[in-house]
């Protein structure tokens, strides 16, 4: 497999600088692993961020057969994407705008709960739904990876992004989900849910903006 991977090595490392800079940049992605690490705690976050990871293979997926291509071709196809996507993140929003203040809102960090299945499909939907995602590996298999780049070597590809996005995240998880971070935004637990659904509902309308 190294051998046949050899000649491709370059290519490669234009792939992988490529999404490190997209994965690093905030987006629905990283508002949700944030939520989730301060909210809920690190290893829901990382269940989440799992979720994240193996929707890029369904990425992948559709980029290989050629179901990307029709989804950018087809206008009201992408645009009822685009809406799918946007209705669910401004539905998480409008979930945190919503949550309780005060004692309330302490009390349910301690008791609230969100079940490791059900982080992980957030996670993955909050992915699969990015039309953002979708342009994202549409351009990488149409002008990074070559027509002549073999379906096994492209597979490599696809499983060494899905795994860089999860990996990636869990670190933000770890990192989130620590004791000093968590507790000083659990203490402006109030705002922070606030705050967080503003920007969910920003990035609603931003994607049917763009769309």
């Amino acid at each position: 497999m190294l051998e046949q991977l050899q000649p491709y090595w370059l290519e490669f490392i234009t792939i992988a600088t490529v999404h490190l800079l997209a994965v690093a940049s905030p987006g629905p992605d990283f508002a949700i692993v944030l939520k989730h690490s301060v909210s809920y705690g690190r290893r829901t976050a990382i269940f989440t961020s799992v979720g994240i990871g193996l929707a890029i293979l369904l990425h992948v997926a559709y980029s290989l057969l050629g179901i990307g291509l029709l989804i950018q071709t087809t206008p009201w196809l992408f645009t009822a994407l685009s809406y799918a996507a946007a209705a669910y993140l401004a539905y998480i929003g409008i979930r945190a705008m919503t949550s309780h203040s005060g004692k309330a809102a302490e009390a349910q960090a301690k008791s609230g709960h969100l079940s490791d299945k059900k982080a992980f499909v957030i996670g993955f939907i909050t992915n699969g739904l990015n039309p953002k995602a979708t342009l994202f590996f549409l351009s990488l298999f149409a002008v990074v990876i070559s027509v002549t780049t073999p379906l096994q070597v492209k597979l490599v590809y696809g499983l060494y992004l899905a795994i860089a996005t999860g990996l990636w995240f869990v670190a933000l998880s770890f990192l989130l989900g620590s004791g000093a971070v968590r507790t000083f935004l659990q203490s402006k637990g109030y705002w922070f849910d606030r705050i967080m659904g503003i920007l969910l509902i920003l990035l609603a309308v931003r994607l049917v903006v763009a769309g």
